[in-house]
């Protein structure tokens, strides 16, 4: 059975939805939560020993190591992997790490981006495995996905962007076809985020938005189309089957 790695920056940010879809690609999934685990635990990971690298979201930021000096051990874990070319998938966070690891500038935006709104699929992305995302974007019937972030990044060199939004251009990147980064959440379903809009309640209160139309989640992606996108990625991995 193939193995799949997940660092875990807060409980409830886990895979969601796409749990499922590993799991029936025949993977054993481990979580590692990496606020918790003790330095040497990450610092003595080998990154060749998952078939699979995903990097889960969080609040806090790529740049405040000082007060979470596991995200350098992180990085160095993402870093270690993208040289040997080892499939890595990052999420929110998790994508602005790997931006990180490959070079490029995390920072503050200009806005919080939260609530389900499509994204704009670029003519790479459409060519890719999130081309899913832009089907219905002419009659304005594209699926949602959840964004749920206030920092954004610079595209790495070498980087290919697949997908943006009026307000941030860097939604989502490839490297060649082994490292995949969402800023955006694929994994995420309405009947899934009460935990959040709990969990995240002053960041939502301090942003002026209610929670309302978070669980609502009108014209939500659905579980099977965001599977179709991690199984179509992981068939391009030739890891599928």
């Amino acid at each position: 059975m193939k193995k799949l790695l997940a660092l875990r920056h807060i409980e409830f940010e886990d895979l969601g939805t796409f749990e499922a879809c590993f799991s029936d690609a025949g993977y054993a999934i481990q979580y590692i939560d990496t606020p918790s685990a003790k330095p040497a635990a990450l610092s003595d990971i080998d990154p060749k020993r998952a078939d699979l690298l995903v990097v889960l979201g969080g609040p806090m930021g790529v740049y405040e190591t000082e007060a979470y000096p596991y995200l350098l051990d992180e990085i160095g874990i993402i870093k270690k992997r993208i040289a040997k070319r080892l499939p890595t998938l990052g999420i929110c966070l998790g994508a602005q790490l790997i931006a990180a690891a490959l070079g490029a500038r995390v920072f503050p935006g200009t806005a919080k981006e939260i609530g389900w709104a499509p994204v704009i699929v670029t003519p790479e992305g459409q060519r890719s495995p999130l081309s899913v995302l832009g089907v219905g974007a002419v009659e304005g019937k594209a699926p949602a996905v959840l964004h749920w972030h206030g920092d954004t990044f610079d595209l790495p060199a070498g980087a290919i962007r697949l997908a943006s939004t009026t307000d941030y251009a860097n939604q989502a990147f490839s490297l060649e076809k082994h490292v995949l980064a969402l800023q955006f959440h694929l994994e995420m379903q309405p009947a899934a985020v009460g935990a959040w809009t709990r969990g995240h309640a002053a960041e939502l209160a301090a942003a002026g938005i209610e929670p309302g139309p978070l669980l609502r989640g009108d014209n939500a992606i659905t579980p099977k189309q965001a599977c179709e996108i991690m199984t179509a990625w992981l068939a391009a991995l030739h890891l599928h089957g």
